[in-house]
Order: structure tokens, then C-alpha cells, then sequence
């Protein structure tokens, strides 16, 4: 196979998607992707929407006093002035907001000092009115600061879970060059039901990324015991298929302790890889999950479907068999990447999904972690922005 050339597959042709889903249309565009976005997926510092909307408040005291002065003295510029502070209020600091108001009182006097019309009704009415507005934004700011720290606290929390559901592994492992990236489909969630875990054992360094069905806390624990039961049994198997059978009877166990839906539809799709140590192999069991693509250092590219499909893990009731791991050729300069759904499924604005493998076919990337980095900007940037579904990636590379 020459470099660049890809091999003609089930998967390549149903566009990345496993058998029996729907078939997208194809992307017309047969180019590669333009240059990646950084990796926190923006096009560079974008502050001038928040910029103008911080000046605004002063934008609308000056507007307020520019108003009054080309303005007959029946019409008032209070609307501007009042609206100065609440403007303020959830975007500025106490102080700010304080002196925005301050600031809308001084122009609220110095209006009617131009007419000289002294303390009459109608400054006294303008001039509460100003106050008012100007102390309850100050309240608003209070509350608003309040409900900041409680998310503050909340992200805290959210990302201390990730880390120990998800703790990133380390960049090498047993001689591999491994990198690990979660994106979540919901802006500042930081985990759900993707799952990824990394563990050497006496039989080799063994991989799994999965997908759990469902959302919130119940896939979160779900994602826990996947891991938990992945990480016991690695060692403790001899076997990649053995190691699939603890995952199965795990995710049992956890069934009989839901409720609703989740005690009899609850499961996850699973790919496990097994790397033994001295072999340029690569073993995989793989239950309903897209399967690995392998990027060899030449730009061609394979991926690695099972022998025959397989049912997800926790679906042991619709059906048992043996499962029967593949073996494929590993070898060195080649990248083992693996993903969730949230890769093959991510839309454009036309409906067409991401393809993995028509996107990667034929490039070479230097190192994993660029190669994650990649992959997530080009699928933002395919998106438009955001995903539907959260996304887990693992790409392992043999030196």
C-alpha cells in the first residue's frame, strides 16, 4: 500500500458509522481540513464583545447627557441613566457598579442644573428614581457574584470528579507514547458517559474506551464501576476476553441496583485493546463500539473491525457467545487511535457526520497529543462550534 493509500472497508464505506445505522451523505470536500484551531478551540482572543458590553454603561451616561442636551427640556434622559447601572451590575465589580450609579446621579443633576430649574418635582422625582435603580443594581451585583462563586465551587467539584473518574494518563507507558482527551458536548461540563482508561499489566498494557448509555450522575457511576472493574481485571486476566467477561458481570451487578429505565436498559458499547509487551501486535475485543482506526507512519491507514459484531457490554440477557478478539500488526511510528461516537457522529450545518477515517487518511502527525488536538478542532470547526453528543479519545503510538 503506498503512503496515503486507504484501504477500502465496511466502515469506510457506511461513512464511519456501524452496521445498520443510516448512511449520511458524503462530503464533497476531498481536501484536507484548514490549519487547526489552538487547542482551547478559539481562533485567538476574542474581547471586544465583552469590552463593549463593560463600556456600556458609560456609553449610555454619555448618551443620556449627549440626549438632554439636543433634546427640548420636556423630554429626560433618565431611561439612559437608569439603565446605566443595571448594565453594570452583572458585569462589572461592586465598586464599578457603585460609581456607575454615582456617576448616573451626578448626570441626573448636572441635566437640570443646565435649564436652572432648581430643586423642583420633577428633579426630586428623576433623582429617586436614578437612586433606586442604582441600589437595587447593586443588589443585583451581589447576587450575581454570589451565584459566580457557587459555580466557581461547582466547577471545583466538577473537575476534581473528572479527575478521579478520569484521570489523565500518563504520557508514557511501558515504552508507548499514549495521550487522552474528553470533550464534553455541553459547555462546562466537564464529564458524562464517555470513559477512557489506561493500565500496564503482566500481559501487556491494556486500553478501553467506552461509551455509557444515558446522561447525568447514573452514567457518571456507571463510567466508576466500568473503570473500576477495567482496572482489576486487567490485572488479574490473562486474557483480553476475560477481561470483557469481568466488565459484563459488573455492569450486572450495577443493574440490579437501578431503577426505571436504567435497570433493564442500561449499557455501555466498549472497545478493549491488549498490547503485549515485546510484540508489535495489537489484540481487540471490540462490543458495539466504532472500532480503532491505526495510522501507520507511512499516512496509510486500517481500521480494525471485528470479525463478526457483538453485542454492547450489560446486554447479556438478549444473548451470549464467546468473544473473539482480533489481532493486528503494531508497528513502529504506527498510532492506535480509538473514540466514541461523539467523533463519528458530530454534524455540520448540511447533517453530514465527521468521518475519521476519509479526514485522517494519507496525514501524519508527530506525536498523539497532536493528533487529539487536531482531531478536536478540525470536529468543532466541522460542528460548527459545538457536538451533540460528549467525545473520548485515547491514540496510543509504538515508537
Amino acid at each position: 500500500m503506498r503512503p496515503g493509500e486507504v484501504e477500502e472497508s465496511p466502515y469506510a464505506r457506511a461513512g464511519g458509522r456501524l452496521p445498520g445505522d443510516p448512511v449520511p451523505d458524503p462530503d464533497p470536500g476531498t481536501g484536507h481540513p484548514a490549519p487547526p484551531l489552538p487547542p482551547d478551540g478559539r481562533h485567538g482572543r476574542r474581547p471586544a464583545p465583552r469590552t463593549l458590553a463593560r463600556a456600556l454603561p458609560v456609553l449610555l451616561i454619555a448618551g443620556g447627557i449627549l440626549y438632554d442636551l439636543l433634546t427640548p427640556r420636556v423630554f429626560t434622559a433618565v431611561p439612559f441613566f437608569t439603565a446605566a447601572p443595571l448594565v453594570a451590575a452583572p458585569l462589572s465589580a461592586l465598586r464599578t457598579t457603585l460609581l456607575t450609579g454615582l456617576a448616573a446621579l451626578v448626570a441626573t443633576f448636572a441635566v437640570h442644573a443646565r435649564f436652572g430649574t432648581g430643586a423642583d418635582a420633577s428633579l426630586v422625582t428623576e433623582v429617586v428614581t436614578v437612586a433606586t435603580v442604582a441600589l437595587l443594581a447593586v443588589a443585583i451585583n451581589r447576587v450575581v457574584r454570589l451565584g459566580d462563586r457557587r459555580l466557581a465551587s461547582a466547577r471545583e467539584i466538577a473537575e476534581a470528579a473528572q479527575r478521579a473518574v478520569l484521570p489523565e494518563p500518563a504520557a508514557r507507558i511501558a515504552g508507548f507514547d499514549i495521550a487522552a482527551r474528553y470533550e464534553a458536548a455541553r459547555k462546562d461540563a466537564f464529564i458524562g458517559g464517555d470513559l477512557y482508561a489506561v493500565q500496564d499489566s503482566p500481559h501487556g498494557v491494556r486500553v478501553i474506551v467506552g461509551d455509557v448509555r444515558g446522561k447525568g450522575l447514573g452514567a457518571v457511576a456507571a463510567v466508576a464501576v466500568v473503570i473500576g472493574a477495567f482496572r482489576e481485571a486487567a490485572e488479574q486476566e490473562s486474557t483480553l476476553e476475560g477481561v470483557a467477561e469481568r466488565l459484563e458481570r459488573a455492569l450486572a451487578r450495577e443493574g440490579t441496583r437501578r431503577d426505571g429505565v436504567d435497570a433493564f436498559e442500561g449499557f455501555t458499547t466498549a472497545v478493549l485493546a491488549e498490547l503485549p509487551h515485546g510484540a508489535d501486535t495489537v489484540r481487540i475485543v471490540n462490543r458495539g463500539h466504532p472500532p480503532p482506526l491505526m495510522l501507520h507512519a507511512d499516512g496509510s491507514l486500517r481500521c480494525l473491525i471485528p470479525y463478526e459484531p457483538a453485542l454492547p457490554l450489560g446486554m447479556s440477557d438478549l444473548g451470549r457467545w464467546p468473544d473473539r478478539a482480533i489481532e493486528s500488526a503494531f508497528p513502529g511510528g504506527a498510532t492506535l487511535l480509538l473514540y466514541t461516537d461523539g467523533l463519528s457522529e458530530a454534524r455540520d450545518a448540511h447533517g453530514r457526520f465527521y468521518d475519521p477515517w476519509r479526514r485522517l487518511a494519507g496525514r501524519r502527525f508527530p506525536d498523539p497529543r497532536t493528533l487529539l488536538a487536531r482531531l478536536v478542532a478540525e470536529v468543532r470547526r466541522h460542528s460548527g462550534g459545538g457536538t451533540e453528543d460528549d467525545m473520548a479519545l485515547l491514540a496510543v503510538r509504538r515508537p
